[in-house]
C-alpha cells in the first residue's frame, strides 16, 4: 500500500478556516505581548549597534540555536533541556512540513512530498523526537519538583510550562494512536512499523468502535489544537519568553574582545552623567537581558562571590534591573541592586561563560561601579580611597616612589628604556612585580628565562605606571585614562617591536583596552612568550619531575583563552598536574579581580581560602598560577587558611627558571 496519510483526517474540512482563525488570534496575541516589551527596552539611551558584522551574527546565532553548546556545559541538566529542545524543534519543523503540503504546494501546485520512503523517514523521525521530548521532559520535572537544585527559582509560570508542554506531547500521541487504530494498525501493518510510539497509543483504541474512536480523535484534535495555541499565547507573558528572547540575543552578542567596556569620552563637556544611575543609562541590549534570562542560575553557581557567602548574584543583578525597568524606572539602581553586592563583584566572567542566553552580567556591574566612582566619589572601602590617592601621586597602589620601580632589576641584563635602546621586548613589569617582594622574584625569574633564550629585554622604570586596571574596574575613569595614556606614550616613543608582560590584567589592559586610546603595539602574557621561545628551540629546558596543580587565572584562562600553553610548559618542566574539580573555563576565581586586590574582603569566607582548599583536594604540593594577583592572594589564602606545610603558592616562571638546561 502507499506509504502516506491523509492531512486533516477525520477532520471537517469546513472548518480548517477556524483552526487558521484561531492560529491567527494566537500569534497575533504572542506578537502584541512582545510589542508592549518594546518600551521598556528602548528606555535604554545608550547608543549600542548590535546588528554590526550581520554574517558573523547569523552564524553564531546559528551555532547556538542549533548546538545547544552552551547549555550542555552542565551535564545533566543540559542534555535533559537539550534533547528536549531538539525533539520539540523537530516536532515543530514536521508541523510546518504539513502546513507546507496542505496550503502550498498541494493547492497551488499538486505537489504532494509527504508520500513513500521520505514520509516513513518522517514518521519514524517525529515519532521519536516526540518521545525523547517526553522523556527529556520528565527527567527535568523530577529535577525541578523533586531534586529541587539549591537556589533554583520555581513559580506559577513553571508550573504552567511544565503541563501545557507534557497535555501537548501526550495528546499529539493520542490523536496519533486514535488515526493509526483506524488507518494502519491491521490495515497496513507495514506503515504502522515507521510510527512506533503512536503505534502503542494506537493498539490502546484497537477494538473501539467507529463511532468511539471519531468522537475522541475529534475532541482531542481540537483539544491538543488549542493547547498549542494557548501555549504561544502564554510565551511572551511568562518565563517561557525565552523561548524567543534567549535565541535572538544570540544575534546581539557582543562581538568584541571578551572583556571590553566602553571607554568614556571624559573631554565631552555637555556630558551630565558618567557611568548608570538608572535604567535610562544603560543601553536597549541591558534592558533586553532580562527577558532572555531563563532563571537557570547557572551563573549564580559559578560566582566566586556567592559561593562565598556574599550577597551578589549575578542573575539576581541582571533580574532585578530588569524588575527595575518594568516598575520604577526612575530609581536609583545602585540603592537597589546595593553597593555590597557592586563591590563583591571579581569580573572573573564566570557567570558570562556559563551563561547559555548570552546576558552580558559584568559590564552591567561596571557601570553601576562608575556612577558610583567618578558620580558619588564612593568606594569599598577607606584602604581603596588611600590606594587611589596613591596611584595618583606614584602611579602605584603602595605610595612607593617612581625612582624604585625599577630597583628589582639590579644584577639582571635588563636594559632601562631610553631613545634608541636595542630590545627585542618590552617587559612592562606591573606593579606588584615592581614592588612586592614575592612577585620581584618572578619578575627577575622571567628575565633569566628571556637572557637564557638570547632575547634582549628592556623596561620602562621609573616612566613606568600602573596600567590602570584596577582603577578602572573599580569605576574610576578618570584614573585609569591618565595613567594609560602616559604608559601610551611613554612605550610609543620608544618604538619598542612588541610588549610583553607577566600580569594577566596588564596584559588584557594593554592589548584590548589601550586599543581604544590608540596603542597599536603587539602584547603579550609571558605564558604564551616562553612557550614559543620552547617551540622555536631556543629556550631549553631539563625536565625535573614535581607533582602541582594549576591554577587557571581569570585574565589569561576566560579572558584570553589561554589554557594548554601553561600546562605543557608544565610538563617540558617534568610536571604532573592534578586538575582541581574547578578548571580552565570552570576555574575559581582567587578573589583578586575587579580592583579586589585592593579591598578588604569583609563578608562570608574568603575567596582565597576557598581556592587554597581546592588545591588541598587535590593533594598536590604545588599551587602553580601565572598571575601577581593571584600568587599574592593564595599566599596569604595558605596562611589565613591554615594551609601551610601542605601546599606551596608558585609562579610558572620561577619553576620554568629552575629548570633552565
Amino acid at each position: 500500500m502507499h506509504a502516506t496519510r491523509e492531512i486533516y483526517w477525520n477532520v471537517n474540512h469546513a472548518l480548517i478556516w477556524v483552526m487558521y482563525l484561531f492560529a491567527f488570534i494566537a500569534l497575533a496575541a504572542c506578537a502584541w505581548g512582545f510589542w508592549r516589551r518594546l518600551p521598556m527596552y528602548r528606555q535604554g539611551k545608550e547608543p549600542l549597534d548590535r546588528l554590526d558584522r550581520l554574517p558573523e551574527r547569523v552564524r553564531h546565532f546559528l551555532k547556538g540555536m542549533f548546538s545547544q553548546v552552551k547549555v550542555l556545559r552542565v551535564p545533566v541538566p543540559g542534555m535533559l533541556h537539550a534533547f528536549f529542545y531538539w525533539g520539540f524543534l523537530l516536532l515543530f519543523i514536521g508541523t510546518l512540513l504539513i502546513m507546507l503540503q496542505a496550503d502550498f504546494t498541494a493547492p497551488l501546485f499538486h505537489r504532494v512530498f509527504l508520500q513513500g520512503n521520505f514520509y516513513r523517514g518522517y514518521s519514524l523521525v517525529l515519532d521519536l523526537a516526540g518521545l525523547v521530548a517526553i522523556v527529556m521532559l520528565g527527567g527535568l520535572l523530577v529535577r525541578r519538583w523533586f531534586v529541587k537544585p539549591k537556589g533554583l527559582p520555581t513559580s506559577g509560570d513553571d508550573y504552567l510550562a511544565h503541563a501545557l508542554l507534557f497535555a501537548i506531547l501526550v495528546t499529539g500521541f493520542v490523536v496519533e494512536g486514535l488515526r493509526m487504530a483506524s488507518t494502519e494498525i491491521g490495515i497496513n501493518p507495514e506503515l504502522a512499523r515507521w510510527s512506533p510510539v503512536g503505534g502503542l497509543f494506537g493498539q490502546l483504541f484497537v477494538g473501539m468502535d467507529w463511532g468511539r474512536i471519531s468522537l475522541t480523535h475529534k475532541a482531542l484534535w481540537w483539544g491538543h489544537l488549542f493547547l498549542a495555541l494557548s501555549f504561544i499565547v502564554a510565551i511572551p507573558f511568562t518565563k517561557l519568553r525565552h523561548l524567543f528572547t534567549t535565541p535572538v540575543n544570540y544575534l546581539f552578542t557582543d562581538l568584541r574582545p571578551k572583556g571590553s567596556i566602553a571607554t568614556i569620552n571624559l573631554e565631552d563637556e555637555g556630558a551630565e552623567q558618567f557611568g548608570v544611575a538608572k535604567v535610562e543609562h544603560f543601553s536597549w541590549k541591558d534592558l533586553y537581558d532580562p527577558d532572555a534570562c531563563t532563571l537557570c542560575k547557572r551563573c549564580q553557581d559559578r560566582c566566586p562571590a556567592w559561593n562565598t557567602e556574599k550577597p551578589l548574584s549575578p542573575m539576581k543583578v541582571v533580574l532585578q534591573i530588569g524588575e527595575v525597568a518594568a516598575a520604577t524606572p526612575q530609581a536609583d539602581l545602585c540603592r537597589t541592586v546595593t553597593e555590597d553586592v557592586l563591590w563583591d563583584c571579581t569580573t572573573c566572567r564566570a557567570c558570562q561563560e556559563i551563561c547559555p542566553a548570552e546576558i552580558e552580567h559584568v559590564n552591567k556591574i561596571l557601570e553601576m561601579r562608575r556612577n558610583l566612582a567618578l558620580m558619588e566619589g564612593s568606594f569599598p572601602g577607606d584602604e581603596v580611597r588611600v590606594a587611589m590617592a596613591n596611584y595618583e601621586v606614584n602611579g602605584n597602589p603602595f605610595g612607593m616612589a617612581y625612582a624604585e620601580r625599577g630597583a628589582w632589576a639590579d644584577g639582571l641584563d635588563v636594559a632601562v628604556m631610553e631613545k634608541g635602546a636595542a630590545v627585542d621586548v618590552l617587559y612592562f613589569v606591573g606593579c606588584y612585580a615592581s614592588f612586592d617582594r614575592r612577585n620581584q622574584e618572578v619578575a627577575r625569574a622571567f628575565v633569566k628565562l628571556c637572557t637564557a633564550a638570547g632575547v634582549r629585554v628592556g623596561i620602562l622604570g621609573k616612566e613606568e605606571k600602573c596600567c590602570g586596571e584596577p582603577p578602572r574596574k573599580l569605576g574610576n575613569e578618570y584614573l585609569y585614562q591618565g595613567m594609560a595614556q602616559e604608559n601610551i606614550e611613554k612605550i610609543k616613543g620608544y618604538g619598542v617591536p612588541r610588549v610583553v608582560t607577566t600580569c594577566p590584567h596588564c596584559f588584557n589592559t594593554l592589548a584590548r583596552d589601550y586599543r581604544d586610546l590608540g596603542f597599536d603595539i603587539p602584547v603579550e602574557h609571558y605564558t604564551t612568550f616562553l612557550h614559543d621561545l620552547v617551540q622555536q628551540g631556543r629556550l631549553k629546558l631539563k625536565a625535573e619531575p614535581f607533582a602541582c596543580t594549576y591554577h587557571d587565572s581569570c585574565y589569561i584562562g576566560r579572558y584570553m583563552d589561554i589554557f594548554q600553553e601553561p600546562r605543557e610548559l608544565l610538563g617540558r618542566a617534568g610536571g604532573s598536574i592534578t586538575e582541581m574539580g574547578a578548571s580552565r573555563l570552570e576555574s575559581f576565581c582567587c578573589g583578586a579581580g575587579g580592583g579586589r586586590i585592593l579591598a578588604e574582603e569583609k563578608r562570608g569566607t574568603r575567596i582565597n581560602v576557598a581556592r587554597v582548599q581546592m588545591a588541598q583536594e587535590t593533594a598536590a604540593p604545588m599551587l602553580v598560577s601565572n598571575c601577581p594577583f593571584c600568587l599574592t592572594m593564595f599566599e596569604d589564602g595558605i596562611k589565613t587558611g591554615g594551609a601551610e606545610g601542605s601546599v606551596a603558592a608558585r609562579d610558572l616562571a620561577e619553576i620554568l627558571a629552575e629548570r633552565i638546561a
